[in-house]
């Protein structure tokens, strides 16, 4: 069996509900065949989630992690392809912190590609039926201090470890009284599953259009 760590966000920016964590919960009830799942909800916090994250990596000893995150107003599953030396935050985090231009890791690389297939696991979302695609941003947020948390980890300190980021929609009950994408938590849920069949099956990613013109 292969172990799994899979994380989600809590709830931010007033919202009730991050549809990250409902749909690793529900993932986590029905894991895919031969992984085990492991799961970490991390606060939305700059540098807290990164540490909450080492200390479940730490704990689990996983062969993969796929952290998950919040990104309303996209329609569908996009798997991350670049994380970025940058905290740039719109909005406070949960704790109030709004850094400004200020790197992830002071030094570090500017950039790390997701270790895992990416068009692979975007194909897979798609032919388990749910919208997904490749992203060439995960933003400037905590998703984005998380993702680049992960790979900078993999990169100096667990090179055997596989890693990267998926962003989900709004849910339905988040979108109410407004005109937003959204789909079910368990729709969610089932792109996972497949994302993560893909990504440890697959040593080596697919040739497929997955770019971006804008």
């Amino acid at each position: 069996m292969t172990r799994v760590l899979v994380t989600g966000f809590e709830p931010f920016d007033a919202e009730a509900v991050n549809p990250s964590w409902q749909a690793v919960e529900l993932l986590a009830a029905h894991p895919p065949t031969g992984l085990t799942v492991t799961t970490a909800r991390l606060s939305c916090v700059f540098g807290a989630a990164v540490d909450e994250l080492r200390t479940a990596v730490a704990r689990e000893e996983p062969a993969l992690v796929l952290c998950t995150g919040q990104a309303g107003g996209r329609p569908d599953l996009t798997v991350e392809r670049v994380a970025v030396n940058v905290n740039d935050a719109r909005i406070p985090d949960n704790a109030g912190r709004q850094p400004i231009d200020e790197p992830v890791v002071p030094g570090g690389p500017d950039a790390y590609f997701a270790r895992l297939p990416v068009k692979a696991c975007v194909a897979a979302a798609r032919e388990a039926g749910v919208p997904a695609s490749v992203s060439q941003t995960a933003g400037t947020f905590v998703c984005n201090n998380v993702f680049y948390g992960l790979m900078h980890l993999i990169a100096t300190e667990r090179p055997a470890l596989r890693g990267g980021f998926v962003h989900v929609p709004y849910t339905p009950e988040q979108v109410t009284g407004r005109s937003l994408p959204a789909l079910p938590a368990g729709t969610v849920a089932d792109g996972l599953r497949a994302v993560l069949t893909a990504a440890v099956t697959h040593t080596t990613d697919i040739v497929a259009s997955g770019g971006a013109t804008h």
